[in-house]
């Protein structure tokens, strides 16, 4: 397991709550950030191609928060990962802070989109893999994670109806199911992306090895998406 190390002190997954612990005040949409901290951890300390080092480089993987409103869960994994300082976390939502109570890009090392409004990630996804097939960069994935409730809105159904012809293996989704949507999807989530021609898996989304296995199998020619369930959401 790679654990990065800041003045002294390594963070690892049983770090997260304390750190999460660190930042306060209204807004914090609690369950929507703790539903997302299992995928989370295990993409940045398993999965992605990318460190604080490599924020700018090309060849990195990008890794596309959709789910952005109650980013605590992704400060927290970017603060153990050694993207941010530690230091940041107690300012959380303040007016002088860069952690927003949702994250900005021009703010925020290592974040690639500003979001948390619902919808626009995965097609923001869907033309960063086209984009980066036309530049001939074969190497670099793109994630984008996203919440039940997103599927509702038109945007990603488009995105989705376009990934799978278009042959983009590059592109990965994470689907975090607290089962917050409004509307039913006959078939379940999977169903949904697989009509479409993308490779899909449901796994459950507190399991790190299950999330592992789901998110590095293979999908020759199709974009992959992994369907995470968690708890519902509560009242």
């Amino acid at each position: 397991m790679t654990i990065t190390e800041e003045r002294g002190r390594t963070y690892g997954y049983a770090d997260l709550p304390e750190l999460m612990s660190l930042m306060t005040g209204d807004e914090k949409h609690g369950p929507a950030a703790t539903s997302t901290l299992d995928v989370l951890w295990v993409l940045y300390d398993r999965v992605l191609r990318v460190s604080p080092q490599r924020v700018d480089d090309p060849e990195r993987d990008r890794f596309l928060l959709s789910k952005g409103h109650g980013p605590m869960a992704y400060y927290a994994v970017l603060a153990a990962k050694g993207f941010l300082p530690v230091a940041w976390l107690p300012g959380f939502g303040s007016y002088d802070s860069p952690l927003g109570h949702h994250p900005d890009r021009t703010l925020v090392p290592g974040v690639e989109i500003g979001s948390g409004s619902l919808g626009h990630g995965l097609p923001i996804a869907v033309g960063t893999a086209l984009g980066l097939r036309a530049q001939g960069r074969a190497a670099p994935r793109v994630w984008a994670l996203i919440g039940d409730a997103e599927l509702d809105e038109g945007s990603n159904h488009e995105a989705i109806a376009f990934a799978g012809p278009a042959g983009l293996e590059r592109l990965h989704t994470v689907v975090v199911d607290n089962a917050s949507a409004s509307h039913a999807l006959p078939g379940g989530i999977a169903a949904r992306f697989e009509a479409a021609g993308w490779s899909a898996v449901t796994v459950d989304g507190r399991d790190h090895e299950a999330l592992y296995a789901a998110f590095t199998a293979p999908h020759p020619g199709r974009p992959h998406v992994v369907v995470a369930r968690v708890e519902p959401k509560s009242a």
